[in-house]
């Protein structure tokens, strides 16, 4: 029996922008997990250690898993391997955390970015409204981004001030790297000083959304350089 692949999406936006692939990933063959939409749970996560608690609920405790985090949620691959039979994983345009150490959660020019989006209550606006360009090319339709932009959460400030942990040897598993934007370029060419499979679409951030047979099928070609059972 394969690994189980457990789609994990950033903490700012809606499990909803992993279902395309997750869809085509299930009828290829894969079992596929996903993490219940924050929106369905009673109390939404806003912390780390939330967050963390968050991604593990999604990860079978009994079943070797290959981890497939987007955007922000790579900086937690480190703790879910420390917790679960985490077999390997593929980053999908997302962040990658050092060897060991600690990690933190927002970068420090980054973090005053968003210092200037917090409103009275340390609330921070939705992900889409942080950005003064058009965002419309990162979803394939309006009715897209209507949806993502129902379901997505707002955070605290005091959540991106964080660190997370890194324990050292979480990165001897077999790994890959998909990159989609040039947001991730730094991550992309540290995957390739692991020595791990790298590939890039001609896409933007949320290219899941946009192009999922594409996203799906780059998906497998990468577990199948790093030894990943077939389903």
């Amino acid at each position: 029996m394969g690994p189980v692949l457990v789609l994990l999406p950033s903490p700012l936006l809606p499990a909803s922008v992993w279902h395309p692939v997750a869809r085509r990933l299930a009828e290829a063959g894969w079992q596929v997990a996903e993490v219940v939409d924050s929106q369905a749970l009673t109390k939404q996560p806003s912390t780390a250690e939330q967050v963390r608690a968050w991604f593990l609920s999604a990860v079978p405790a009994d079943r070797d898993v290959i981890l497939l985090p987007h955007s922000n949620a790579g900086l937690y691959v480190p703790s879910l391997v420390a917790e679960r039979r985490v077999a390997g994983y593929v980053f999908v345009d997302a962040a990658l955390p050092p060897a060991a150490g600690d990690v933190r959660l927002a970068p420090e020019e980054f973090y005053g970015f968003l210092a200037d989006k917090a409103d009275s209550d340390g609330m921070l606006a939705p992900w889409t409204q942080w950005w003064d360009e058009d965002i419309s090319g990162l979803f394939p339709s309006p009715e897209a981004r209507e949806q993502v932009e129902r379901e997505q959460r707002r955070m605290p400030l005091a959540y991106f001030a964080g660190t997370l942990p890194v324990p050292p040897g979480w990165d001897e598993r077999p790994g890959a790297y998909l990159g989609f934007s040039q947001t991730y370029a730094a991550e992309r060419a540290a995957a390739v000083a692991r020595g791990w499979p790298t590939a890039v679409l001609d896409g933007q951030h949320l290219h899941q959304l946009v192009a999922p047979d594409q996203v799906a099928a780059e998906i497998q070609a990468l577990l199948a350089q790093i030894g990943a059972l077939t389903p």
